[in-house]
């Protein structure tokens, strides 16, 4: 009797076994389903709202992937990959350079150059003298008493260095030395990681002046001072001037600095070798890089090239090679 009941228990306690762990490995497995279908993407500050409406419309026609953004200064942005080792299945910087110095080779294998864009000037109408500001005057309202602009870091992001080279574009263009030092030096002025941080301070009257990219300075309806092409760094064809603009920022390593020349603004795109979910990465590029992409960019004031010149074409996966040309 006593084998009989003892039998009965390990019978009834294996079935129970057997019955929990399917249940138990079809949550893990639903789990890894869920997490593999989480597209995670580090983008420029200055992207955000264009890859919100991008990200909206590529759910759509795939409604089995939750694409996940997360926006910093393209700087940043490279470096929790290469020196923080986060996992980022995208990766779309402000600048192509910042991807071709801080990822390339050893954390990613291709850029794609998606976009373009210029620098400008916004401000609002409780800015001090916003009934005055031109194209020619602003250098003088910027360094006018009382006055207070704010710029974007340029160790963390494009637009900081960007927005150094055009206050020294703008001395080179009405010839008056020292204009460049005088700007940089004002006092009051509000530096933050990225050119979006300051979007608040400017609207609550914090601050004056914003040195922005028009594509954002037109996406929140602000005030925009459209500013010559000489000094807003948006024509390649004046590639000889911009390159006379020049800012020393942080290397690679702690300790290292390295010189950035002016150069045309270029937007790139990239998918980071640890990338944990490639196909949906491939796939989201390829509808960034699509006509229903170019549409999303160019309708939120950043020009597509066409088509996407990239660096590294012979590693870009075949889904991507109809959109892109080797760069020269």
């Amino acid at each position: 009797m006593r084998t009989s009941i003892c039998t009965i228990l390990a019978m009834v306690s294996a079935v129970a076994i057997c019955g929990c762990k399917p249940k138990e490995n079809e949550q893990a497995q639903q789990k890894e389903d869920q997490q593999a279908q989480q597209l995670v993407i580090f983008h420029a500050g200055s992207l955000s709202v264009p890859l919100r409406e991008v990200s909206a419309a590529f759910m759509k026609e795939n409604p089995h992937i939750t694409v996940l953004a997360e926006a910093a200064g393209s700087r940043d942005c490279a470096r929790k990959i290469s020196d923080l080792n986060k996992q980022c299945d995208v990766m779309a910087s402000a600048d192509y350079t910042v991807v071709a110095t801080l990822l390339m080779p050893k954390h990613a294998d291709f850029n794609i150059r998606f976009a373009t864009n210029e620098m400008a000037i916004a401000y609002t109408e409780k800015s001090k003298h916003a009934d005055k500001i031109t194209a020619k005057n602003w250098t003088d309202i910027l360094l006018a008493d009382g006055v207070i602009y704010g710029r974007a870091d340029p160790n963390r992001d494009p637009c900081g260095y960007r927005s150094v080279m055009t206050m020294q574009l703008a001395e080179k263009k009405i010839n008056r030395p020292g204009l460049g030092a005088e700007l940089m030096n004002k006092e009051g002025q509000q530096i933050r990681p990225k050119e979006t941080d300051l979007l608040a301070l400017l609207e609550s009257g914090e601050i004056d002046y914003l040195f922005i990219y028009r594509s954002v300075a037109s996406q929140h309806k602000l005030k925009t001072l459209i500013l010559s092409d000489e000094v807003n760094l948006k024509s390649p064809e004046l590639a000889e001037l911009y390159k006379t603009a020049t800012v020393k920022i942080t290397g690679k390593k702690p300790g290292q600095f390295i010189t950035k020349a002016g150069q045309a603004m270029v937007y790139s795109v990239t998918i980071p070798k640890n990338a944990a979910n490639r196909q949906a990465a491939e796939a989201y590029v390829a509808f960034l890089l699509s006509d229903k992409g170019k549409a999303i960019m160019e309708a939120n004031g950043q020009p597509a090239p066409r088509p996407a010149v990239t660096d590294g074409f012979d590693k870009l996966p075949e889904s991507l090679k109809q959109f892109c040309t080797q760069s020269k």
